[in-house]
């Protein structure tokens, strides 16, 4: 069945691994290089903070200013922007998303917020430009894997699911989509996630210009 349609997760997609910029935050506040990790993604605490960042129940500016006190950190000012000073584009993926458009690929992005402000992840991107859809979690007031936002990302997209192929680099964001009929791909190497993608649309996307 041919595949009309490309959705992509934003952070760790279309840029460096998030995790590693995670690391290099840590080490340079001087935090052992696991602590934000473990604090927004392990400590009950943390998870709900991000999951409230995400579905935009808290702003960002809020956000800083309670997970740096659950750091432990004495200065929280923009918190975040610090955390992805290290987060750069990944620019093979960029480019074969591309590429995709070009052959006539709609291609889409499905990312849950980190808000706008003060620091602005998306900042350079050309989202509205570059892509057919955009879906920032923020906005619909939840975020990935509710199921719903899925089902609200199709609509944008003008596709069924069965003609899209959803990438993300993080796990328990794919099976939401696979129960719709879409085929996932779980991010690694740019190499790799581009090669699963070729293999899926059936086009040579391969991150040229």
């Amino acid at each position: 069945m041919p595949r009309l349609g490309l959705i992509l997760d934003f952070g760790g997609v279309l840029t460096t691994p998030v995790p590693d910029c995670a690391r290099s935050f840590a080490r340079h506040e001087g935090l052992p290089e696991d602590a934000f990790l473990h604090a927004f993604a392990v400590d009950p605490a943390g998870k709900a903070l991000y999951a409230d960042l995400e579905r935009g129940k808290i702003t960002q500016a809020e956000w800083n200013t309670a997970m740096g006190a659950l750091l432990g950190l004495a200065d929280a000012e923009n918190l975040l922007g610090r955390v992805l000073r290290d987060l750069h584009p990944e620019p093979r993926m960029i480019r074969a998303a591309q590429s995709a458009r070009r052959a006539g690929v709609k291609v889409g992005i499905l990312s849950n917020s980190l808000g706008s402000a003060p620091c602005d992840p998306y900042d350079g991107y050309d989202l509205e430009t570059l892509y057919d859809a955009v879906l920032i979690s923020e906005k619909y007031r939840m975020r990935k894997p509710d199921a719903e936002i899925y089902t609200i990302m199709l609509d944008l997209m003008g596709l069924p699911a069965r003609e899209c192929v959803f990438v993300d680099d993080t796990a328990r964001n794919l099976p939401p989509a696979e129960k719709l009929g879409m085929a996932t791909v779980l991010a690694t190497t740019s190499a790799a996630t581009i090669a699963q993608v070729e293999a899926l649309l059936g086009l040579p996307v391969g991150g040229r210009v």
